[in-house]
């Protein structure tokens, strides 16, 4: 029988050698072309911003050292996101928020400080010899170690306890007021918009209705009564209190106190539906007598404009604004929407979606689905002239 030298051994061993070493070249050549993609993308300047950043920017299959990039280009972009002190707990105005922000820093210490023990007794127990060599047998005695399980769990239940101790004394003091409130705020919770009902109950009469707006007499506890006209929401206003759920069906009741003058935001802080992060309230906190003057003019009817224009955009709204929303002292009586009384002394339109000015007005009534997805005011069929006229009669409003 006739053998081929190149079917021999020594041929077999070359032939596997070329096939690894194309794949070294392969390999290494990938390498090379990803490292050299990694360079020139770390020569790259990062802009802030959704549109200058993509997708594949952050995180590419092809290349799997960018991964940790990815990942620290998105946390830093997050972080930033995030530094906006309006609605931080830890900043408290109010007397139930001070409590509870209070105990919120002494549970993180606690558990710092345990973790901490934890740690050095780890690294105490691994340097620690653990008992004296036997010469005979080379063995090490080992000591009971009981006395620090006995020690441990002593700790932990004393730790657990007063932790409980505490949030159980916090809670009970945010749930009750110091003394019955004088005043009532009735919170109607839609999707996405806040009705806001103030009462007195010794003085039934002197009730009015605002919207998307939460004015407090600071040192005076507040009432506070949520209901809900659709699904599942939660009033919070960070600053002042915690979170109480509003659900459809149920009337669940909280209270309020501002302890010093300022402005802050409230939200929704349950989910309920598209525009979730779009249902803000603005929060005034101020004395007692701005707070009785400004719910005075609260309760004052809108007057009657004498300007031309405003007055022709009184009778446009009457005809096509009137069904939904309510303006005391006119024809308008709609309860689908805000009460739009004092619109124009609101800080925001659309419960936070767009700043209080004569163009943003005119942006929300023109086409408001355009601003907010989902939200049920329709795009009203208006012409430049009636849409003018409109926005000069709500300027009135005030």
């Amino acid at each position: 029988m006739r053998t081929d030298a190149r079917h021999g051994p020594a041929s077999r061993v070359a032939r596997s050698s070329s096939r690894r070493s194309g794949l070294h070249v392969r390999v290494c050549g990938g390498l090379k072309k990803d490292f050299e993609g990694l360079k020139k993308d770390d020569n790259k300047e990062l802009a802030v911003g959704p549109s200058s950043v993509p997708f594949q920017s952050f995180f590419s299959p092809t290349k799997p050292r960018t991964w940790s990039h990815g990942i620290a280009r998105l946390t830093a972009l997050l972080t930033l996101a995030a530094c906006n002190g309006t609605t931080s707990y830890l900043d408290a105005t109010g007397s139930a928020g001070r409590s509870e922000a209070t105990l919120g820093r002494w549970l993180t210490a606690t558990a710092c400080a345990v973790v901490l023990l934890v740690c050095v007794a780890i690294v105490a127990g691994m340097a620690r010899r653990r008992g004296e060599r036997d010469e005979g047998t080379g063995r090490r005695e080992v000591k009971s170690g009981l006395g620090w399980i006995y020690v441990g769990t002593a700790v932990t239940v004393a730790v657990l306890l007063v932790a409980y101790a505490g949030t159980m004394a916090t809670l009970a003091a945010a749930s009750r007021p110091p003394y019955t409130p004088p005043l009532v705020m009735d919170v109607i919770a839609h999707q996405w918009w806040w009705e806001i009902r103030y009462s007195d109950p010794a003085r039934p009469e002197l009730g009015f209705t605002t919207a998307n707006e939460v004015h407090l007499p600071v040192g005076v506890p507040v009432r506070v009564r949520l209901h809900s006209a659709d699904v599942i929401h939660s009033f919070w206003l960070p600053q002042i209190a915690g979170k109480t759920d509003v659900i459809p069906g149920q009337t669940n009741e909280t209270w309020v106190e501002a302890e010093r003058p300022g402005t802050s935001r409230g939200m929704c802080g349950e989910y309920c539906g598209l525009q979730h992060a779009e249902m803000a309230l603005a929060v005034t906190a101020e004395p007692r007598v701005a707070f009785d003057r400004w719910a005075q003019a609260r309760r004052a009817e809108a007057a009657v404009p004498n300007d031309g224009v405003a007055s022709a955009g009184a009778h446009v709204f009457a005809r096509s604004c009137g069904v939904c929303h309510a303006v005391a002292g006119t024809m308008a009586l709609g309860r689908v929407g805000p009460d739009l009384t004092h619109i124009a002394s609101r800080p925001t339109i659309g419960a936070g979606a767009l700043e209080n000015t004569p163009a943003n007005l005119a942006r929300w009534i023109h086409d408001a689905p355009s601003v907010k997805e989902g939200v049920r005011m329709p795009a009203m069929p208006l012409d430049a002239a009636e849409l003018r006229a409109v926005v000069a009669y709500l300027e009135t409003l005030r």
